[in-house]
């Protein structure tokens, strides 16, 4: 049977505009994007083949273009599609930390840094550029490394900081292995950091460590 001849209560794209998108499950969301289905499928039945086939939403999300385009019903079209919703996203949180007090907003902070840094395969070292109101001016993706960790240059980012002529930063980076637990290095590059903006008076806010399931806070956690 088509979803068209569901119960309007059951049918995704009514339930989602009656009860909220956190009403739904990954495969009911799926299938809104996918719109339809195909031979003897509807849109949810190929959207639950295709969490199987990719392991999770979040695999799907994340897949390369040639992976994503072998699922069953995807191709360039759709492909194009994810990516410039995941964009949006990007550019709407951007939008509203630039809007707001980092430092009131920390959830909003964790929301930008894990759509930034979550699904990079490599260890990546950000900065976020703060005025003196702490609103965000710019965010900068510094320094690039392998799965072991990146290496961080404070004349670098000393050099960053005083370019865009922030009054304050936040610090952040992920952990390609999914485990947001700060390490021994995390700790001795920040304290290398704090000391070299210090001498600048640029404060150091926050250092955010991202991973699959959490963002830990340096500053929460009392290790600035």
């Amino acid at each position: 049977m088509s979803i068209a001849h569901w119960p309007a209560s059951e049918r995704p794209r009514e339930k989602l505009l009656e009860r909220g998108p956190a009403a739904l499950s990954d495969a009911e969301l799926l299938a809104i994007f996918l719109r339809t289905g195909c031979a003897g499928k509807s849109a949810v039945d190929l959207a639950r083949e295709l969490l199987t086939e990719f392991g999770g939403l979040r695999p799907l999300l994340e897949a390369s273009r040639e992976d994503f385009c072998r699922g069953l019903g995807l191709g360039n079209a759709k492909y194009a599609q994810l990516q410039a919703v995941l964009e949006m996203n990007r550019r709407h949180l951007d939008a509203r930390l630039s809007r707001n007090d980092a430092l009131t907003s920390p959830e909003l902070v964790r929301q930008y840094l894990s759509a930034q840094l979550r699904h990079s395969q490599r260890e990546v070292f950000a900065v976020l550029l703060l005025d003196n109101q702490h609103q965000l001016l710019h965010y900068e993706p510094l320094f690039y490394g392998t799965l072991d960790g990146a290496s961080v240059y404070p004349r670098e980012v000393v050099k960053l900081v005083m370019s865009h002529n922030a009054a304050a930063v936040i610090f952040a980076h992920n952990h390609p292995s999914g485990v947001a637990e700060p390490s021994q290095a995390d700790r001795r590059i920040t304290e290398r950091l704090v000391q070299a903006l210090g001498l600048v008076d640029v404060r150091v806010l926050d250092h955010m460590v991202v991973g699959d399931a959490e963002v830990v806070s340096f500053a929460e956690r009392g290790l600035l």
